[in-house]
């Protein structure tokens, strides 16, 4: 067995800058994307289309869209949008009036997808603040397996609105179609190669883990949306407590961003680590690195975890995520 693995090819990786028309140029197509994820990869297929301008509503600054509210400078975009992209699967019911009132093209980047079941687990019942989150989890993006199959249905489709540059758009799908196969490739070299069999499971403090998990073949025992001033109930830290003694689990993990102060209680409880992973909510401008550093990053973050140590870093001068063999799973005793 090799001493060190060399995953994540970052040189087939070019800045892939948002596409605006030149300054003072009205774009002749706006395309509106509702999440960061849909944005990335919608600015990676218009990259160098001419005339072609891709925005994104600010959605990044909350962790749950369900209690997402249209600023201003939302409304605004939505009114010059041509073209508006949207996750589906539910996630966007503050956008149900605006849409209905618009006449832009709507894009579903969830046609084609198998769905999951909502399985979120909230202290008061299946409803979050008395809001139902629907039947089916709309976080399908954290399997990049998915994540390709939204480019294919962003790109079918801007091929069909703008036919003039169909070939632009093709063109720019390989490459988005090369970056999102290789963030899918290098996960599962981590996993196959250091993710040993009879691994602990997964205790996540939000609840859009659920495709991340069962694309890794991760057990996800236990998965609590949390956010600020709705902490996790008395009855909740203790059945998650039991959960990291009975299955010695050596860390649990919070999203970026997230409330993580009943992860903190629960650490200090049973001696387990308190580690984030991202749910690629937010991030740099229109650069598609940014969902393969995130989806590899997650891996790298639950590796680490579990390690003790860190095993599993990114070489920036390289450009490729190295793994040292020398991985000791620290499993807490059994109680």
């Amino acid at each position: 067995m090799k001493r060190t693995v060399l995953i994540g090819i970052l040189s087939l990786l070019l800045t892939l800058p948002a596409c605006a028309p030149a300054r003072g140029e009205a774009a002749r197509l706006t395309v509106v994307c509702t999440t960061y994820p849909i944005y990335l990869f919608t600015s990676s297929l218009t990259e160098g289309v001419e005339g072609v301008a891709v925005e994104r509503l600010d959605t990044g600054s909350t962790s749950c869209l369900h209690d997402y509210t249209l600023s201003m400078a939302d409304m605004k975009k939505l009114e010059r949008a041509d073209v508006i992209a949207v996750n589906g699967a539910g996630l966007e019911e503050f956008l149900e009036d605006a849409l209905a009132a618009s006449d832009a093209a709507v894009i579903d980047c969830s046609l084609g997808v198998e769905l999951l079941e909502n399985l979120s687990h909230h202290h008061d019942g299946d409803d979050h603040d008395g809001h139902d989150h629907g039947h089916w989890d709309p976080h399908y993006w954290m399997d990049p397996s998915n994540a390709r199959t939204m480019a294919a249905n962003l790109r079918n489709n801007l091929v069909l609105l703008d036919p003039d540059h169909a070939a632009e758009y093709e063109d720019n799908a390989v490459q988005t179609e090369e970056i999102l196969l290789q963030a899918e490739k290098d996960t599962w070299a981590l996993v196959e190669e250091h993710l040993p069999q009879g691994a602990p499971g997964l205790i996540t403090f939000h609840d859009g883990f659920q495709y991340f998990a069962k694309a890794y073949g991760l057990p996800l025992l236990a998965s609590i949306e949390e956010e600020a001033g709705s902490e996790a109930s008395a009855h909740e830290i203790v059945e998650i407590t039991e959960l990291v003694k009975e299955h010695g689990i050596p860390a649990i993990f919070t999203e970026v961003n997230g409330s993580d102060a009943t992860a903190r209680a629960i650490a200090r409880e049973t001696g387990c680590r308190v580690a984030q992973l991202n749910m690629l909510m937010d991030g740099p401008e229109g650069d598609l690195e940014a969902y393969y550093t995130g989806i590899t990053g997650n891996l790298a973050a639950i590796l680490n975890g579990f390690a003790g140590e860190e095993v599993v870093s990114f070489d920036a001068e390289d450009q490729t995520w190295k793994a040292d063999l020398r991985v000791r799973w620290c499993l807490l005793p059994e109680a």
